[in-house]
């Protein structure tokens, strides 16, 4: 699985204390894999395994753009009291191996469903759940999942064709850069496009997005630009919902877009919006967001 080049990170007491945060949470899980056709995907696992009388039901988890699990770092133990959660790492980001194709995200949908599958309890149906990015390959992962999806939850996402407001472009990453240059390059690109608020930036965001930032080869923002959920959703037979920040800067000021959007799809249960957050609310404003999710995925 790929890792992080140590001459892309500063160790100091900003990196000590987002990996010793971060490796708290891991602990918690269980790490598993699921084959690709070089390598593997990398899940984690929280909440029981599904298959040992937890009578929780299973919900699989796909993280943004540029990304891993640790998107999610807020949340999966708050929704794993109810589910058991599966965190995964798509191909070509996070702990994942590449896929065959990094720029196919039907082909990347194709062994995200092999994998969910491969996962998935013996007659149980899939709760999926997908950030910007992560709902767009969402969308190519569903339809591989026929009856066995239940739902599937939208967050932040992309994929739709829907206006969106503009803001300044993120800072590219370069292989020459030294470790202070690269985060104050995450930083940068957190600022503008996953928080609201610059204050709630701490250790753990910026190590995770040095981390991701750094190995990831999958091409996701391209892949997230084309209108693909507008053909994919309306073609599902599960419940759909969606959650957005109130200030997501991929949305904001056009929320009231996207709500109607999924209103008028057949399957569609819910539509929440999490108070003062931006794109990333997940982490922004965990508790909000956790409440939100609570209350759509069943």
């Amino acid at each position: 699985m790929p890792a992080v080049e140590e001459r892309f990170i500063v160790r100091d007491a900003l990196t000590a204390e987002a990996e010793a945060a971060i490796q708290r949470v891991a602990d918690k899980s269980e790490a598993l894999t699921t084959p690709l056709p070089e390598g593997v995907m990398a899940w984690r696992r929280w909440g029981g395994d599904g298959r040992n009388g937890s009578g929780k039901p299973s919900l699989f988890m796909l993280h943004g753009g540029y990304g891993s699990w640790v998107h999610w770092i807020r949340n999966v133990e708050a929704l794993s009291e109810k589910f058991t959660v599966y965190a995964g790492d798509i191909p070509g980001l996070g702990d994942s191996d590449p896929p065959p194709d990094r720029r196919d995200p039907d082909d990347i949908g194709k062994h995200v469903a092999a994998g969910i599958l491969s996962l998935l309890p013996d007659g149980e149906q899939a709760r999926l759940m997908g950030f910007s990015f992560g709902s767009v390959i969402g969308g190519y992962t569903a339809p591989h999942l026929g009856d066995r999806l239940h739902s599937f939850t939208l967050v932040g996402a992309g994929g739709m064709g829907l206006r969106r407001s503009e803001f300044l472009p993120l800072a590219a990453f370069r292989r020459d850069m030294d470790g202070l240059a690269i985060r104050r390059l995450a930083r940068r690109n957190l600022e503008l496009l996953m928080v609201r608020d610059p204050e709630t930036i701490d250790a753990v965001a910026l190590h995770m997005q040095v981390m991701n930032t750094t190995r990831a080869v999958t091409k996701s923002r391209w892949i997230s630009r084309l209108p693909s959920l507008v053909e994919k959703l309306p073609a599902l037979n599960c419940a759909i919902s969606g959650i957005w920040g109130e200030f997501d800067s991929t949305a904001y000021p056009y929320l009231a877009d996207r709500h109607e959007f999924l209103s008028g799809i057949k399957g569609f249960s819910g539509f929440e919006v999490v108070a003062d957050a931006g794109h990333w609310a997940m982490y922004e404003r965990a508790d909000g967001f956790n409440q939100a999710a609570l209350k759509l995925i069943d």
